[in-house]
């Protein structure tokens, strides 16, 4: 069943969501701390290993970078037009009528909870590999495998932060279900360069979500987002 993919991905992050808030529910607000904390760090890392993986190359005895021009276009051109467009905003202002409308309005970080959860499982190869599979042939594994590791992270964010997390799963249903969608219209667009490209920007993005975890708010990771697509379109640039 084409599609089954991305709904055991939402129902997983529901799952993990749903843990998480009873385990909040019975910790004090000194472990949910110490918690937002470690889980900060591992996404840290989560990106920097992503990073690494797709900049650096073995070249005969010698280990090279690669990738800079491209990292440097992308999130030059894509900052700013993310920030033209707003999509932080957007974000928060779509973040505020959940709350509003599910009757959260005394959660204090309802709406960073659900910005900072939606970046952290949206952005990544994963996500785009595991939907095109699905739309085409009705290969799910991808998409399974990713829903654990997401209900995993949800279930630790939403501990830490709070039922916001929870409601990552909307922008998860809607990016990955469109591009299921339309899977084979994106198909010969994502080559093995444009896929690289696009896991390195995204494991960067989820380094700034991992930074503004642990430091609070420091970069505005929504308005880079159109950087992913910049360097997809540097895949075929030749940048």
């Amino acid at each position: 069943m084409i599609g089954l993919g991305t709904m055991i991905n939402v129902a997983a992050i529901i799952i993990g969501g749903l843990i998480g808030l009873m385990c909040k529910k019975i910790s004090s607000a000194r472990y949910q701390d110490t918690l937002m904390q470690a889980n900060g760090v591992c996404v840290l890392f989560v990106g920097i290993g992503g990073a690494i993986q797709e900049m650096m190359k073995v070249s005969g005895d010698s280990l090279v970078s690669s990738g800079t021009m491209m990292i440097v276009a992308s999130f030059a051109a894509g900052s700013l037009i993310g920030e033209w467009i707003n999509m932080e905003e957007k974000m928060e202002r779509f973040g505020s009528w959940l709350k509003n409308k599910t009757g959260n309005r005394r959660e204090n970080m309802f709406v960073d909870a659900f910005v900072t959860a939606s970046l952290t499982v949206c952005v990544g190869a994963m996500a785009v590999v595991g939907a095109i599979h699905d739309g085409i042939t009705g290969d799910y594994s991808t998409l399974l495998l990713k829903a654990v590791l997401d209900m995993l992270i949800i279930f630790v964010m939403t501990a830490a932060m709070g039922k916001g997390c929870i409601f990552a799963a909307i922008p998860v249903g809607i990016f990955q279900g469109a591009i299921t969608l339309f899977a084979r219209a994106v198909q010969p667009v994502m080559t093995e360069q444009a896929l690289s490209n696009l896991s390195l920007t995204g494991s960067m993005l989820i380094f700034c979500v991992g930074v503004n975890m642990v430091w609070g708010k420091k970069f505005k990771v929504a308005n880079m987002l159109p950087s992913i697509v910049i360097a997809v379109v540097c895949a075929f640039a030749g940048i």
